[in-house]
């Protein structure tokens, strides 16, 4: 048997060239085919950032069966910083807190903003497009925000907006003086306004944090796609595609910090929300003689011409009638003979737009 001791000698004292490895040959990665379509994409929305889960869709819908770490590789090697979802410090218990807050996505002679509200327990998401931020405005995406949610949050949380509050602690520290109209639909609606606190941005982070959600991975992503067609994205293609956004994205996907699907945990939060008040209807009066009756007393009555109208219904289940000008009290809920008046439900346009119950069909 050998001397394995002079073995090992010969081989380190032999000069030999050191050893050689062959590389091995290239494996065919499942997003080769798809690397020219993420170049120009991002090419085509620069300067604008699109985060890699929206990528992800767009390249699935085309036939892509990769994961997501390779994905993420290859666009940080295009210099594409990924946003990061951030820690939600506070939390609230469900039917509790909506946040509401609103973003500008375009300003200028076309100006586009968006509504955003969020109910606090369950992180689902209702976005409703404007070409302003007036407090009518604001008043109408409340209303179509409860029609979303089906329910009415016991507060909901402000920044300092104009529409919202016109003095902070105006009689006390934490005592505020509110837009009057915006206190007046609280109490229809059944909500409490509240502020967050100044120079605490984390209050209201939720909300914030869906502001830059809706910009980068709906916004960006559509106006970068029509961009090139020379298309613009509008209040009215904004909302349609928007909705469904929410439906097929936004409420589905599973949100980094709950760790649920927002639509999922919405089924345990809407049981707590308030229920919706009884909502206004509007009438259109023509002219003609019928006996009319109502089940529930209509809230506004009103007329295209000068003939008659029927306004302000009080608590007591009383109107006051106006006929060429001569004020009435009329008595409700049992069948009354107005004179030269007719009455139809009126339509609710827009509500065709968001998909909200009341919506005829199309």
């Amino acid at each position: 048997m050998p001397d394995s001791r002079n073995t090992v000698k010969r081989y380190l004292q032999a000069k030999s060239e050191p050893p050689k490895y062959t590389p091995r040959p290239a494996v065919a990665s499942l997003l080769d085919e798809y690397r020219d379509y993420i170049r120009q994409r991002i090419a085509d929305a620069h300067p604008y950032k699109i985060p890699a889960t929206v990528i992800a869709r767009e390249i699935r819908d085309q036939g892509y069966r990769g994961g997501m770490t390779i994905l993420r590789a290859f666009i940080r090697s295009l210099s594409v910083p990924q946003e990061q979802e951030p820690a939600v410090r506070f939390e609230t218990e469900p039917g509790r807190q909506m946040q509401v807050d609103w973003g500008t996505m375009r300003n200028g002679r076309s100006p586009l903003h968006v509504f955003v509200a969020v109910p606090g327990y369950s992180r689902m998401l209702y976005i409703e497009f404007t070409d302003n931020m007036r407090y009518d405005t604001l008043e109408t995406c409340h209303r179509n925000a409860f029609r979303f949610f089906g329910g009415v949050p016991r507060e909901v949380l402000y920044d300092n907006m104009k529409t919202v509050v016109l003095q902070r602690d105006a009689y006390q520290t934490g005592q505020h003086r509110f837009h009057p109209s915006l206190w007046q639909f609280g109490k229809e609606m059944g909500f409490s306004p509240r502020l967050c606190r100044p120079f605490r941005a984390q209050t209201k982070g939720k909300v914030e944090r869906m502001v830059q959600y809706t910009r980068n991975s709906f916004y960006i992503p559509l106006m970068t796609r029509l961009r090139p067609m020379g298309s613009t994205v509008d209040v009215e293609t904004a909302n349609r595609h928007g909705l469904r956004w929410l439906h097929d994205v936004a409420n589905q996907r599973k949100h980094e910090t709950i760790q649920a699907r927002p639509c999922d945990r919405w089924l345990e939060e809407q049981q707590s929300m308030l229920a919706l008040p009884p909502e206004k209807k509007e009438y259109d009066v023509h002219p003609g003689e019928n006996l009319v009756s109502f089940d529930n007393p209509p809230n506004i009555i009103h007329s295209p011409s000068t003939t008659h109208s029927a306004e302000e219904w009080r608590d007591d289940g009383t109107a006051t009638s106006t006929t060429d000008g001569a004020r009435r009290a009329v008595a409700t809920g049992k069948p009354y003979k107005r004179s030269a008046c007719a009455v139809t439900t009126g339509s609710r346009p827009g509500m065709e737009l968001y998909g909200l119950p009341g919506a005829s069909a199309s």
